[in-house]
């Protein structure tokens, strides 16, 4: 989902979700321990027993609850003025069970009792047995160990929903107004903030409470030319991370070209506000690339979307398999190719991972939503397709004995299935700095910040843009450029890649709304590089002449 979507859907639902306070009677939840996030776990674990004994009754030879508090909350500003402020809480509990071997799910709102989520499996098992009807191959389930009692919790310092409005409202006109006083015309700045309260259990003997937190700051800057009428913008350099309010604290960073841009360990939304400000406005006056072939140095603020595209989705099994097509389609990486051994996805260089447990990362959890323990495996080991991501009932097929752990829910009310995990560019394996990286490349281009993309249904063949562009000649970073944008396939461009900074330089970006599916659910996923050089790329012009 796109986060001018995302706006147009939240501003439907200005202020709070007000819930009833019903008293606690007999095993009744009260509604007011569910508000205030103080439901005892000995409940919730009460609630998820009766779905599990109802489920198994009915004939269910396996069932997950998830029972699920989901807290968001955006502010909005534009120039001087607050535009929205949007709280929302949803409460449910949604159940998923395997009956006459088929998938069977169903939820209930606002679960107060155990006869609630008994009625939810009951419900669950009738649907998978009237979907029996229509099964081609019975569910195949990876063995999955049960865990008992476990927690686990994003490692914020600062509950970003504990900290005032008003101390975040005055942080957003700080910026738009830092802004304004250094060239913008325009500005907006939103924070995004995101509290998962998720508690699962499963017949397998798991059960799993987690508290989940995300933290997004962003803005955008707009610089016009009176005279001509022409505009630049600039985008926040920011990435949103699985960290609390502590992410928005100001920290030492490095710089290059005058740009900050790391800021994975904390973010001075202030700061980059005015850098914005100032070189959209430098935009407006900057050369406009001549389309050829260069050397690409793509900082990790622009590669993460290139990762994301190009091989995160691609090597989502469902979509290798053929089962998933929304959303640019299904994958050119099929399997075919990895039966091979040898298929050349990259350089080699090129060593690709996915890590659900990355300390930081916005799909960082301990468990993922079918309880299975999260990890860290690879894709790409030295340029060779070696692996996809797959959920329980896909391993048998890629003949792995478990699942990878990257099944997600974006609701209680949702089905949980296959997802992207946190998928990233090792670092290279010398010391390797920015300058020195560049010091040999005669005719290059220095990519910053995510843009505009495009992609096929194969996830195969594409064009990406990006937010500042410089050029580097003779080895040295030169004047500021626009109107860039670079084709290729994903092949033929990992197996460009020529150099990768060292682990000093690995930052982390990604995606606060990557949707999926149909229904469409959206989840949250980072990906990681250092700075990574790619030779001999397509580079065309992409400016229009009026």
């Amino acid at each position: 989902m796109k986060r001018r979507d995302f706006l147009q859907l939240s501003g439907l639902g200005i202020g709070a979700a007000m819930l009833p306070n019903i008293p606690v009677m007999g095993n009744n939840v009260s509604y007011e321990a569910l508000l205030n996030g103080s439901m005892d776990v000995a409940v919730k674990k009460r609630l998820a027993d009766a779905a599990l004994n109802a489920a198994k009754s009915k004939g269910a030879t396996y069932t997950d609850i998830r029972i699920g508090r989901y807290l968001n909350q955006f502010v909005v500003t534009r120039e001087d003025k607050v535009q929205n402020i949007v709280n929302t809480e949803s409460y449910g509990v949604g159940v998923r069970v395997i009956a006459d071997g088929c998938w069977g799910f169903a939820a209930v709102v606002d679960a107060k009792s155990e006869a609630d989520t008994a009625r939810a499996a009951e419900e669950a098992v009738a649907i998978a047995k009237a979907n029996a009807k229509l099964m081609k191959e019975p569910v195949s389930l990876a063995p999955q160990k049960g865990f008992g009692e476990v927690s686990w919790k994003t490692p914020i310092v600062k509950n970003a929903f504990e900290v005032p409005i008003q101390e975040k409202v005055d942080l957003l006109l700080g910026v738009n107004d830092a802004a304004i006083k250094n060239g913008a015309n325009y500005v907006n700045s939103i924070l995004f903030l995101v509290n998962e309260q998720k508690y699962f259990a499963s017949s397998d003997g798991s059960y799993v409470d987690q508290d989940v937190h995300r933290t997004w700051p962003i803005f955008n800057v707009t610089c016009i030319d009176p005279k001509s009428g022409k505009f630049e913008t600039r985008n926040a350099l920011s990435a949103p991370m699985g960290m609390g309010y502590e992410y928005l604290q100001t920290n030492p960073k490095d710089k290059i070209t005058g740009v900050t841009t790391r800021y994975n360990k904390g973010y001075d939304m202030l700061e980059d506000a005015i850098a914005a400000a100032q070189q959209a406005k430098a935009k407006l006056s900057a050369k406009s690339v001549e389309a050829g072939k260069y050397d690409l140095v793509l900082d990790p603020s622009h590669l993460w979307l290139t990762i994301h595209e190009s091989v995160g989705h691609p090597l989502e099994l469902d979509r290798v398999l053929g089962y998933e097509a929304n959303f640019a389609g299904t994958s050119f990486a099929t399997l075919d190719k990895w039966q091979s051994k040898n298929f050349n996805y990259g350089s080699k260089e090129v060593t690709l991972f996915a890590d659900k447990t990355q300390v930081g990362s916005l799909g960082a959890v301990g468990w993922d939503d079918e309880g299975v323990k999260t990890k860290k495996w690879d894709l790409v080991k030295d340029g060779t397709l070696v692996n996809y991501q797959a959920i329980r009932d896909q391993a048998h097929i890629i003949g792995e004995k478990e699942s990878h752990g990257c099944c997600y829910a974006d609701s209680w009310s949702s089905v949980q299935f296959q997802r992207m995990a946190n998928v990233s560019l090792a670092p290279g394996r010398t010391p390797l700095s920015v300058e020195e990286m560049i010091k040999d490349v005669k005719k290059g281009i220095y990519i910053i910040g995510d843009g505009s993309f495009s992609i096929d249904q194969q996830r195969y063949n594409f064009q990406f843009g990006g937010q500042l562009y410089y050029e580097i000649k003779d080895g040295k970073i030169g004047e500021m450029l626009k109107d860039v944008a670079y084709q290729s396939n994903t092949q033929e461009f990992w197996n460009s890649c020529s150099k990768i900074c060292d682990d000093r330089d690995y930052r982390l970006g990604g995606s606060f709304f990557d949707g999926k599916g149909q229904p469409s659910q959206s989840s949250a996923v980072s990906h990681g590089s250092s700075t990574a050089r790619f030779d001999g790329v397509n580079v065309i012009n992409t400016g229009r002449k009026i």
